[in-house]
């Protein structure tokens, strides 16, 4: 090693000083931060911030699932709420909302992003939110024309909801009138397939096809046809009936 570089060393860790603690005093630390902070006013409140942070917000696509599919998903049947739920059948936070009235369905993501375009469209330079119901996190899987039977599902095409009949699929809030609003959720309709209805807040939830305005829970699980009372016995005949089969069984005919 060249001399020069070893006399640079040794003047380098002369310089060097070791401290008895390695932690510094808090004192000196508060009143750092405090001759820096500028004073605010007596009035003024401090506004507590997020720190930065190098990982990015991960925001949600209802258009794709959150989490990849473990397993390839199968057709399946939407849910259908035989037990008199109403549960999705009514508005949340919107004001106005789009209903599917006719029956149940698979809906494709391609066909979820017409009806919200044809919304966005219509409602261009207004100031209102969309809220979406539903979420495209079904797998649909498809194999090639002319292609023999067997040999596994088929590859990945793509994703799709299963949406239950009267369930809501958009809800609308803000600075937008009725009209428009019905128009827009009218082209949202013709973009997807199935029939569909447009709902406001306070309207009655639906059981099944039934919507539930004037006609209550207990109404609906009641049996529609009295229940047949069992018919009368007569002791006497009865009796009768008991001695004459007893008699013939006893004879000597039988």
């Amino acid at each position: 090693m060249n001399p020069r570089n070893i006399s640079s060393l040794s003047a380098h860790f002369e310089r060097l000083s070791v401290s008895s603690t390695s932690i510094r005093p808090a004192a000196i630390t508060l009143s750092s931060l405090s001759a820096r902070r500028p004073a605010l006013p007596e009035n003024a409140t401090l506004i507590s911030r997020r720190p930065f942070s190098s990982t990015t917000i991960r925001q949600g696509n209802w258009l794709l699932p959150t989490q990849p599919e473990k397993k390839r998903s199968r057709k399946g049947r939407p849910r259908v709420p035989t037990g008199g739920s109403a549960r999705g059948t009514t508005m949340v936070w919107g004001d106005y909302g789009l209903r599917m009235c006719d029956h149940h369905r698979r809906v494709s993501a391609a066909q979820l992003k017409n009806g919200e375009e044809a919304i966005k469209v219509r409602l261009k330079g207004m100031r209102y939110r969309l809220y979406k119901r539903v979420c495209a996190s079904i797998g649909v899987y498809s194999s090639g024309n002319e292609v023999r039977m067997g040999k596994g599902k088929g590859s990945f095409d793509h994703w799709a909801s299963r949406i239950a009949v009267s369930k809501i699929i958009f809800e609308l809030k803000g600075d937008v009138h009725e009209q428009v609003a019905r128009d827009a959720f009218r082209l949202a309709g013709n973009k997807m397939p199935g029939q569909y209805e447009f709902v406001k807040k306070g309207d009655a939830p639906v059981v099944g096809i039934t919507k539930l305005d004037g006609v209550t829970m207990e109404e609906l699980k009641r049996p529609r046809r009295k229940v047949p009372l069992p018919m009368p016995i007569d002791i006497g005949s009865a009796t009768d009936a008991v001695a004459s089969t007893t008699s013939t069984s006893l004879s000597s005919d039988a």
